[in-house]
């Protein structure tokens, strides 16, 4: 990683519960912070204070945080920010619209009717991403000298970018299409994907309908032929959706990112890292690209640092973190898919193979209709968990805490009004006993134990999430003929190691690695 000659130089992990911020300084010491992703109750965005930090405790000078920092002395950013898969798995993007040739709109809500569960009586949809459709009246279709179509008056034929011959059925009616997208803004939907059948070969009418939703003051636009121009519509589109739900967030992040330097990083050279383990500039990262940009860099990260060309052992990386796990496999090559669901939702774009699954450390605990259920919700950074003194709920963190695998002493103290408590074991204590009173006053009760104990219940939980983890570890080896025996576990991610040896032993691994 080459420094910038006399300036800071920063790598950062934006997580969806903690923020980690590695400094290389113009001297060549190097410097390492956590902290709370989310705590708005003392900064507004966390990448930002972590820098303001650093900046402060190396340089000797005060940068108040009420004032934009100086980019004159940060040469470049590299981040990895877990925004758009958080707001992917909590269903907690932009209000969005799809624009679709007309007598297709619930195209996208049909899918492919692939069926994972083939035996499975009630078959559950995904959710759709989009809140309205409108229907385009536009035809384009493949030219193919075979047809026995009757010809149209109106047809045109044109050469697409694929060099494919498409006949022009019917124009688009812009008037029309006007029309529907005004009604649309005038219920606060400012957010559309625009999908029309042949556009990745021609786009002309998907660029004619977007330059007038942008004239009407959309803030974001995803046509399907520029944000994943391949072949076979249905994925196409659902990528073009997904990148119209999401984008608006990172839009929102990264516009409140900047506006904490002065000039906006200006001159500054900002990189992100995308789903594929490459990196972007600022400006051209966008949400279908950006679902596994946090995971991506810890794929990247692991692969430098566990495995051995000599032995060739392949590895599994165990990423979890404060709101998902994110497990994935190399074995001296990265494995890309260029099609791949998360979160429910299939995406085609080029991506690290990585499986996520909602199960972190700030996953919530819920006993429902007598069972123990962990997430999908996550209780994040703000409120978090309950041992993080802001009223959270109980999560994955409070089980470990109570269980005594989760040690206050070497956990960063940066909770309370001032920043300097440690995690409150009382509090997680607290709500397991509300809660183990009222699991043990739903069951009957049998000899003289007088039902389960707080640390059962909480050990319950655990062995629940462990569980959920080990699945998508499964996938990725036997699923695929590999033996998940012979492999070796590198664990990273915040709440990694208080569950790494569990998962090695259910699944039969030997050897675990944890970073330092």
């Amino acid at each position: 990683m080459p420094g910038s000659e006399g300036k800071f130089d920063f790598a950062i992990d934006r997580g969806g519960t903690f923020t980690d911020v590695f400094a290389q300084c113009p001297g060549g010491a190097e410097r390492v912070l956590k902290l709370l992703s989310h705590d708005p109750q003392h900064y507004r965005d966390a990448p930002t204070e972590g820098i303001r930090r650093i900046l402060e405790q190396e340089t000797g000078r005060v940068f108040p945080r009420e004032e934009p920092l100086d980019p004159s002395l940060i040469g470049w950013i590299r981040m990895g920010t877990t925004v758009a898969t958080n707001a992917l798995l909590e269903r907690q993007g932009a209000r969005s619209a799809l624009l679709v040739t007309r007598g297709f709109k619930d195209l996208l809500h049909i899918g492919t009717q692939a069926r994972p569960l083939l035996f499975d009586l009630e078959v559950r949809m995904p959710e759709l991403l989009y809140d309205e459709v409108i229907e385009v009246d536009e035809r384009v279709v493949l030219k193919q000298d075979g047809c026995q179509l009757p010809p149209r008056d109106t047809e045109s034929t044109h050469i697409g970018s694929t060099g494919e011959a498409v006949s022009v059925w019917r124009s688009v009616d812009l008037v029309q299409v006007e029309a529907d997208l005004r009604g649309v803004l005038s219920r606060g939907i400012t957010s559309l994907a625009v999908l029309l059948l042949h556009s990745y070969t021609w786009s002309v009418h998907e660029e004619a309908v977007g330059a007038l939703a942008e004239r009407l003051g959309f803030q974001q636009v995803s046509l399907s032929s520029r944000v994943m121009p391949m072949v076979r519509a249905v994925p196409r589109g659902l990528t073009a959706a997904a990148d119209a739900y999401l984008t608006p967030r990172i839009t929102e992040y990264l516009q409140g990112f900047t506006e904490g330097f002065r000039g906006g990083l200006e001159g500054v050279r900002v990189l992100f890292m995308q789903s594929d383990g490459g990196l972007t500039p600022m400006a051209q990262f966008s949400g279908a690209r950006a679902v596994l940009s946090g995971p991506a860099g810890g794929v990247v990260g692991y692969a430098m640092t566990s495995y051995s060309q000599e032995d060739g052992q392949p590895i599994i990386g165990f990423d979890m973190g404060g709101t998902s796990t994110d497990v994935s496999r190399f074995g001296g090559q990265f494995e890309h898919v260029l099609e791949a669901t998360t979160a429910g939702v299939p995406l085609q774009a080029p991506q690290l193979d990585i499986n996520t699954v909602a199960a972190g450390g700030g996953s919530r605990l819920f006993y429902r209709s007598g069972m123990f259920v962990v997430g999908p919700e996550s209780a994040g950074a703000h409120p978090g968990p309950a041992c993080y003194r802001k009223g959270g709920p109980l999560t994955v963190t409070d089980a470990n805490l109570a269980l005594g695998r989760l040690l206050p002493s070497f956990f960063p103290h940066v909770f309370g009004p001032g920043e300097d408590e440690p995690l409150c074991r009382e509090e997680s204590l607290r709500q397991l006993s509300a809660l183990t009173a009222r699991i043990n006053a739903g069951q009957p009760q049998s000899g003289a134990t007088g039902g389960m104990s707080v640390e059962e219940v909480a050990m319950g939980f655990i062995r629940v999430a462990n569980e959920a983890m080990c699945r998508p570890i499964r996938a990725l080896t036997q699923a695929k003929g590999h033996d998940t025996s012979r492999h070796v576990l590198a664990c990273f991610g915040g709440a990694g190691g208080q569950h790494a040896c569990a998962i090695a032993r259910a699944l039969g691994m030997k050897t675990v690695l944890i970073h330092k």
